[in-house]
């Protein structure tokens, strides 16, 4: 079978037998995974988090049960999570679900960017696994891991009815954080970027306003004069570019959230103003990853079509294509989400 690998920031892809199945596994065929943000900054930048596999967004159908399983069959429809909680430590029982140290030591064999790969045992058994409804493809399951880590950034920070929000970064996640904000009742949404393609992708969706920083010099002082002279309610970082985090302090309104979304480079630092951020009370909230509790929130918002995440895939490509399909993603010229199939 192939799988995709990364060594020395370049991406391989090459053949390898099948992994072992045990009494508690069971077998997926990868037919949609989606390239994140995360597996880019493996190949060509400087990834903060501990994992180096690539391909976390799988969906696929079972094709081999262990002895063992009973809730699962052979030919069933599935999204599959990399990452699974205990649910039962400290961190899991205060609601911290990825801070759990299973969390980060659980995954699936070999990676999602596999035409085949076993869900262990410990992943079936704490909800790793979710059977898909007829009405929902292959392809909107691939976006349900990265919808669902949305969500629970989301969820932090409570986006109310007639909010204004500023999002930073206009990718793929970006526009899933704008999907929220509009279900959300926002007022209006501020979205900035240097890709244009991105921009008018954005300006798709009501109630929404966007600035290139390469072409306006006042965008702060544009964001207050639109949102009432106060600044927004809340701002959502999608990027991990460090002068993100810097700006998010300069519109934010006083009392407002501040939330941290996107993957910071490694051992990346910024010169805050702590004065500021105490004297205005900012609220401001860091959101990694997802568990079972928001791939469930995603899944249902796809399903009932609440979410419509179809018009977020722009390019697809077949699994011997991998090394095209990061290229195509990490220069994102006329791209939103790129899909591997398999």
């Amino acid at each position: 079978m192939l799988w995709v690998s990364i060594a020395n920031s370049e991406v391989l892809v090459a053949e390898r037998s099948s992994p072992s199945l045990g009494d508690g596994d069971i077998l997926v065929k990868m037919h949609s995974c989606g390239l994140c943000g995360s597996d880019l900054e493996k190949v060509y930048g400087k990834y903060a988090m501990q994992s180096a596999r690539v391909g976390h967004e799988p969906a696929g159908e079972v094709v081999k049960v262990g002895r063992d399983v009973k809730k699962v069959d052979v030919g069933d429809r599935i999204f599959v999570h990399h990452h699974v909680s205990c649910y039962s430590c400290r961190y899991c029982l205060h609601g911290d679900y990825t801070m759990c140290d299973m969390y980060q030591r659980s995954n699936i064999d070999p990676c999602g960017l596999s035409e085949e790969f076993v869900v262990p045992q410990w992943n079936i058994s704490r909800g790793g696994i979710i059977k898909l409804p007829e009405n929902v493809s292959y392809e909107e399951a691939a976006l349900i891991e990265p919808l669902a880590c949305c969500i629970r950034g989301f969820n932090k920070i409570s986006i109310k009815d007639g909010d204004n929000v500023t999002i930073i970064g206009a990718g793929p996640t970006g526009m899933m954080h704008l999907l929220l904000a509009e279900r959300a009742g926002a007022n209006k949404i501020f979205v900035i970027d240097i890709n244009e393609f991105r921009l008018k992708f954005a300006l798709r969706y009501q109630n929404t306003f966007t600035f290139n920083p390469l072409q306006t010099k006042d965008i702060p002082e544009r964001i207050k004069e639109l949102s009432n002279d106060i600044g927004v309610d809340s701002t959502i970082i999608a990027t991990g570019t460090v002068g993100a985090y810097e700006q998010a302090l300069t519109f934010t309104r006083r009392g407002g959230r501040i939330l941290l979304f996107g993957v910071p480079p490694k051992n990346a630092r910024i010169s805050l103003e702590l004065g500021r951020i105490y004297a205005n009370e900012l609220i401001v909230i860091p959101s990694y990853g997802a568990s079972e509790v928001e791939t469930s929130q995603a899944l249902a918002l796809i399903t009932d079509k609440s979410i419509d995440v179809q018009p977020l895939v722009t390019h697809r490509f077949d699994i011997r294509q991998s090394k095209e399909a990061f290229v195509c993603a990490h220069e994102a010229l006329g791209v939103m989400k790129v899909i591997v199939t398999s």
